[in-house]
């Protein structure tokens, strides 16, 4: 880390949430659009041909541009990004450290690799070169949403999987230490008391697995982030009545870092680091608050190695008002979408052991290069049927098996022994833009 470099870059981003007027904002967002552009177009064929004969003249004209989607950009990966890179080799480099447990590195000391599975969508491959992520310590000190009064920053960062981009936000002010959601929720809280976290990190889902554990943290942590998922009001107000403290909130997608909480906990979106289109479903622009976009289209404006433009999410949100920080940076009332729902399962000694939906997702998506798309449903008696659609031309017997038998190896080595069933077949999508449930759990019918 170069600390002068940190130092301005923080600097500049505080500058720019705190001052900036709305043209300040528009004017910027216009002078890296048309930067993005002009790379786009010199640089990776994809583009060159989708923007032929489009004049882009105002952020207007670029508003007329082309959509693309994940199912596109990996279509499309070879011709699309700028730097040559080649998406077999970065799926195999990424699966490869997946199933290593072996997530620091760089590809060709250049990139960091993420593999994205999600909840909703197909599997993607997202790049980020190494000179961006280096700099990350004076985003995470100006976006995080932690305040500095909390400094030195003692976090735990509890996720599914770690990789390159996390530990290159370590600094001399920022320590972070991963643990995995798999991961004992007993050993968790023995090194929250070992290493005095004052920052815990955590999706939503796994906040409530560990919050009856809370009265064990000898040293509370002083402040709780939430990621990964939708944190809906009711969970906030009891994950701060069961740590003691606050909870806000990050909006981070592969796509880049779309939301940050300001000191008074509202979500507003990063102007300056994405530029966000919100639409309803005719298409038209939504401005005003209590209003629900229907199309959420991002460009992120800072990675030139692998251009997101008008990029088409399947986020539904809701702007929110003026926030009394007085920032102009839109705010985020609301991040809509039903939640996955968290798998429950016996062990063999009657225990329960609840999984996640991103560690199925990976267990899935790393079986085979064949899934175009998949969708879970757990029964009530705790069985698990899971729907792959395999790629055209692909074996889907062999797709089948190799997703069967990762499934249960998995779930064996953690003394999971239900049922499962693997079909191969076509996964219908929503008839309308709401988010895809890859994760269905059925419950017990209540009876009289």
């Amino acid at each position: 880390m170069n600390p002068f470099r940190a130092l301005a870059d923080y600097s500049t981003l505080r500058r720019r949430f705190r001052r900036w007027t709305a043209e300040d904002i528009r004017r910027h967002q216009w002078r890296e659009v048309q930067k993005l552009l002009r790379l786009a177009r010199s640089k990776s064929p994809f583009y060159r041909d989708l923007y032929a004969g489009r004049d882009v003249h105002s952020l207007e004209d670029f508003a007329r541009l082309p959509t693309i989607d994940k199912q596109t950009m990996m279509e499309h990966f070879d011709a699309l990004n700028t730097a040559g890179l080649k998406l077999k080799a970065l799926t195999e480099y990424a699966v490869r450290k997946e199933l290593d447990r072996d997530y620091l590195g760089y590809y060709e000391d250049e990139y960091v690799v993420g593999l994205s599975s999600g909840t909703s969508g197909a599997r993607g491959i997202y790049v980020t070169p190494r000179a961006l992520t280096e700099r990350l310590p004076g985003v995470f000190l100006a976006r995080s949403g932690i305040p500095l009064r909390l400094l030195p920053f003692r976090i735990l960062f509890l996720l599914r999987v770690f990789s390159q981009g996390f530990d290159d936000i370590r600094s001399p002010l920022v320590s972070l230490t991963y643990m995995s959601t798999m991961a004992d929720v007993g050993e968790i809280v023995r090194r929250m008391n070992d290493e005095r976290t004052n920052i815990l990190m955590a999706p939503p889902s796994f906040l409530r697995t560990l919050a009856p554990s809370a009265g064990a943290i000898r040293e509370k942590p002083r402040l709780i982030v939430s990621y990964a998922e939708v944190l809906e009001q009711e969970a906030k107000t009891r994950l701060e009545a069961a740590f003691g403290c606050p909870v806000i909130e990050i909006y981070q997608a592969s796509e880049g870092q779309i939301g940050s909480a300001c000191k008074y906990g509202t979500l507003h979106i990063n102007e300056d680091l994405v530029y966000v289109e919100l639409l309803d479903e005719a298409g038209a622009v939504v401005d005003r608050p209590g209003v629900v976009a229907r199309r959420m289209l991002v460009t992120n404006l800072i990675n030139m190695v692998q251009p997101i433009i008008r990029y088409e999410m399947n986020d539904l949100i809701e702007l929110g008002g003026p926030c009394r920080c007085g920032s102009r940076f839109r705010t985020i009332a609301k991040v809509l979408g039903r939640q996955d729902d968290v798998f429950e399962f016996r062990t063999d000694d009657g225990t329960p052991r609840p999984v996640f939906p991103d560690v199925i997702s990976r267990w899935i998506t790393t079986a085979s290069y064949a899934i175009r798309e998949f969708r879970v449903v757990q029964n009530a008696e705790g069985d698990v049927d899971v729907l792959v659609e395999p790629e055209a031309q692909a074996d889907a017997d062999a797709v089948r098996q190799a997703v069967e038998e990762r499934v249960q190896s998995e779930l064996a080595a953690l003394g999971i022994h239900n049922v499962v069933l693997v079909r191969c077949g076509a996964v219908p999508l929503p008839p309308d833009r709401a988010k895809l449930r890859r994760f269905v759990k059925q419950r017990p019918r209540e009876t009289a």
